[in-house]
């Protein structure tokens, strides 16, 4: 599909034939071709092929088969099947549909969707009786009707608007010039528009639909009216300010054409903001006796909202949604949500005079209308039974022109869409607001109005808090051997949560190297918890969960806490090292839970950190090779390498120098360090956990604990199913480095010194020690492999090479880390009761501080690492150049 276009190939009036092998061809009817692209509305298409194959709207069934497939059809019916249509087609030209349904089709449906002319041609594409479009005397606006149909001619003062009615369809041609206005035709014939100012053979134009904007009041076009489908948002944006304004309103068309008068000359902001007939939502006036809703009152600037334009499934499910006298609701709440909808969707305002638990009365706010309506509560049904209901307006829709909407009513509108989109983010939804109902929102409004609508959807965030305890009992109960703690302060508000399930624990113990990483992200809510984790790594290299906790505030005590209940589950005697951010300082709290552990730096963080540290001058090859020259100072396993790398980084820049110097060396270097090697891992090991997160922002605290666990769950239940398939003694990536090791190795001279010791003769002289697993190269030592010198003797003698690896690398251990599965829980993922237990909370959500909500600037300014700071050649001072130096020398 070249540039989000695709070509429908409309077939209609034939029939489906089955051939031998089931595939279905159509027979006899008529193709029409129609383009379309991936922002054409579903209900727009639908009525262009009615009109096409003039069928009756009601009755147009819609099919079309998957690409490669011929044998089953598949059903277009709704705005999603549309969208999936399309994205199915994707890397297609073409695209062919069958259409069938009842001959004949209504006119007076086009009244419906008048809103069609936003992206017609009106001038040269409708046109299709071959007759010139002819313009009036010096300026004004021309009317030029197809031969075939009757005119009829309308005269009005240049000041007001003009309103154009007909019964019957015709081609027009508008062009807007001067100030005054008149409607001129063939003295043989008179003018006359429809409702609709289009032909009903626009569908031959094959054009794209452009989104639905509405034309600027206020200025004088000096062009032709023409709205083009195959024009962009931005060109439709444009147009707004040199056409005429266009109002559908019931009867058809009105068209205000304003002067340039020097005294209706507004800022493009105003012009904006009366223009698009969208209301700004400060302007929201809260009273929870009245409901309030969309503003459509200033008819000559707007296109009015029309109940098509409200989302078809809302729409459908509202009106039905009181029926009349009788009708029961389970509670008070439930009627009053009904009613609301109900209003929506039949574009009116009430007010409520009587709103209680027991009995809610509601009227129409225009004094003197008719609507009325009174339910009450009935004890012995348990139910909400509506008593008095009189559905006829009498006000004439007065009452939705002056309405303005509430935060329920926004809420209620969220809500629907998220039970469609759940991933929808907050300005997809306000343009979805803006295009179906015509009311612009704010981010942060949108984003509050999210919140409500999950929580009603998923329950109260604060709430879920008071599940934690069952959380803690049933996790234990489901997976025996779990640990789970709750600490929470005299005001049952949490302070610290810890768990870790027996598949973690198991799996780190039995499967992994004694190596664990320490990182902390920010679980993304009003409460500024934060999660912490320990992860391991398995024998493939891969990031292995074993720990978590939610703390309410990041500190020495809070990471003390966690890690004493990590040495608790863990319960071992063995040597761990523990790697963590070197800015978070926690080398002491793990030395002191840790009696025998070595504790290291993160390599992706402190990379991070020597990148944002970096400053000029620069000599040599610059800034750009620090962080490759950094990596192979970690990487150094002799001590020339390590000096080699160190000065390079001292040629380039003094100053990065000092900074690499002065980070303990000893805490993340291959040469230096004493405990596991794990300086190769330059990931983000919490990304996994980052992202997760931010997937499920909105959730509540339950919910995001159970995507832990079924993230666990998932990765483990993935990597056992794949290595059942695996065949070799080690995990693939430590497989492939002993086959890269074995090329290396061919060529080597090994002589013999005894049955322990031998000499390998390779640029320099290695002596390899079999027994002891060491060479002296050091990186058999370093990495737990043989290196190519150790593969060369053991191809010398004999040996088999998988005797002399690491237990941590090999398959066996790997299925050791993954044989324990995550059990399910039951009843995790329900939501929060509403009713209940909110006086009797056992655990309360964490109070941020003011200095949490005080940082939340600063975390939001990123710094660009690879950003080049300016320095002097002159005095090689950074912040300024040589033009600029003042210093004196």
């Amino acid at each position: 599909m070249v540039k989000g276009k695709l070509i429908l190939i409309c077939q209609s009036g034939g029939e489906f034939v089955s051939d031998a092998d089931g595939t279905l061809s159509y027979n006899r009817g008529e193709a029409n071709a129609v383009n379309i692209n991936q922002d054409t509305p579903f209900d727009h298409l639908k009525i262009k092929l009615a009109e096409m194959c003039n069928l009756e709207l009601k009755t147009v069934s819609i099919k079309y088969f998957l690409p490669g497939n011929r044998k089953t059809l598949i059903n277009l019916r709704s705005e999603r099947d549309f969208k999936r249509m399309v994205e199915f087609h994707a890397n297609s030209v073409t695209a062919e549909i069958f259409v069938s349904g009842k001959e004949g089709f209504d006119h007076e449906a086009l009244n419906t969707y008048t809103d069609r002319t936003i992206g017609l041609k009106l001038a040269e594409n409708v046109n299709h009786h071959g007759t010139p479009a002819t313009a009036a005397d010096s300026g004004g606006l021309s009317i030029t009707p197809s031969k075939a149909m009757p005119l009829r001619t309308v005269h009005t003062d240049a000041a007001s608007p003009i309103a154009i009615q007909s019964d019957c369809l015709v081609d027009v041609h508008i062009s807007c010039q001067e100030p005054a206005i008149n409607a001129t035709a063939d003295s043989s014939s008179q003018a006359t528009t429809s409702s609709n100012p289009f032909s009903g053979h626009v569908a031959e134009d094959d054009s794209d639909y452009a989104p639905r904007s509405r034309a600027a009041v206020g200025t004088t076009a000096q062009s032709p009216i023409s709205f083009d489908y195959d024009s962009t948002p931005a060109d439709t944006v444009k147009k707004r300010r040199r056409t005429a304004s266009w109002t559908i309103g019931a009867n058809g068309p009105t068209i205000v054409v304003t002067g340039n008068d020097s005294k209706e000359k507004i800022s493009r902001k105003k012009k904006s903001r009366s223009s698009t007939g969208v209301m700004d939502s400060n302007d929201t006036v809260e009273d929870e006796d009245y409901v309030q809703l969309p503003d459509d009152s200033d008819s000559s600037s707007a296109v009015a909202l029309r109940d098509e334009d409200l989302p078809e499934k809302l729409v459908a499910t509202w009106k039905e949604g009181i029926t009349g006298v009788g009708q029961d609701f389970k509670s008070v709440k439930e009627f009053r949500a009904a009613l609301q909808k109900y209003a929506v969707a039949n574009r009116f305002v009430y007010k409520l005079k009587k709103n209680d638990a027991s009995r809610v009365s509601g009227r129409c706010t225009v004094e003197g209308c008719s609507w009325r309506i009174h339910a009450s509560r009935v004890p012995a049904a348990q139910t909400f039974r509506i008593r008095k209901f009189n559905y006829l307006h009498t006000c004439g829709g007065e009452s939705w022109k002056s309405g303005h909407r509430t935060r329920n009513w926004l809420v209620s509108i969220i809500k629907e869409r998220l039970r469609d989109s759940p991933n929808d983010k907050p300005r997809e939804i306000a343009k979805g607001i803006l295009r179906d109902f015509g009311i612009k929102l704010r981010y942060r409004q949108v984003r509050r109005g999210m919140e409500d609508a999950k929580e009603q959807l998923q329950g109260s965030y604060r709430k879920s808090y008071n599940r934690l305890p069952w959380f803690c009992e049933k996790v234990v109960n489901t997976n025996p051997g779990t640990v789970a703690k709750l600490m929470i302060n005299d005001e049952k508000i949490l302070q610290r949560f810890f768990f870790s399930l027996h598949a973690s624990i198991h799996g780190f113990k039995h499967g992994c190297r004694p190596l664990i990483f320490l990182e902390a992200t920010s679980l993304r809510s009003r409460y500024k918890e934060t999660l912490l984790t320990a992860t391991a790594v398995d024998a493939d290299d891969g990031f292995f969960p074993v720990a978590f906790a939610v703390i309410d505030i990041e500190n020495d005590d809070s990471w003390r806490w966690f890690l004493q209940q990590l040495k608790s589950a863990l319960s071992t005697l063995q040597s761990i090292t523990f790697i963590s951010d070197r800015e978070k300082n926690l080398k002491n709290s793990v030395l002191e839970v840790f009696e025998n552990a070595c504790h290291g730096y993160s390599i992706f963080h402190l990379l991070e950190s020597f990148k944002r540290n970096l400053k000029g001058p620069f000599s040599g090859d610059g800034r750009n090779v620090l962080p490759e020259i950094f990596l192979s100072v970690a990487h150094a396993v002799r001590l020339g390498g390590f000096k080699n790398s160190t000065e390079k980084i001292k040629q380039i820049s003094s100053h990065a120098y000092d900074w690499v110097i002065q980070i303990e060396p000893e805490c993340w270097t291959s040469l230096l360090f004493k405990g596991q090697h794990y300086n190769y891992v330059t990931e983000d090991v919490a990304e996994p956990y980052s992202k997760l997160i931010e997937d499920s922002r909105g959730s509540t605290i339950m919910q995001k604990i159970e995507a832990l666990i079924c993230m666990l769950g998932d990765l483990i239940d993935h990597r056992k199913l794949e290595s059942s398939n695996w065949s070799t003694k080690l995990t693939p990536s430590k497989e492939r480095k002993i086959q890269e090791e074995a090329v290396k190795a061919d060529g080597l001279k090994v002589l013999f010194s005894s049955n322990v010791l031998f000499e390998v003769h390779d640029e320099m002289t290695h002596v390899v020690n079999i027994e002891n697993r060491e060479c002296t190269c050091l990186e058999w030592k370093q990495s737990g492999l043989p290196c190519c010198h150790a593969v060369a003797v053991f191809k010398s003698t004999g040996k088999c090479v998988y005797d002399y690896c690491s237990s941590y690398f090999t398959v066996e251990s790997y299925c050791s880390t993954y044989s324990v599965s995550v059990n399910p829980i039951p009843g995790i993922g329900a939501p929060v009761e509403e009713d209940g237990e909110s006086d009797t909370a056992d655990v309360l959500p964490p109070c941020p501080s003011e200095s949490q909500i005080e940082e939340k600037p600063e975390e939001t300014k990123t710094v660009d690492p690879d950003k080049r700071t300016v320095s002097c050649s002159r005095c090689k001072e950074p912040g300024h150049n040589k033009a600029s130096c003042k210093a004196t020398l």
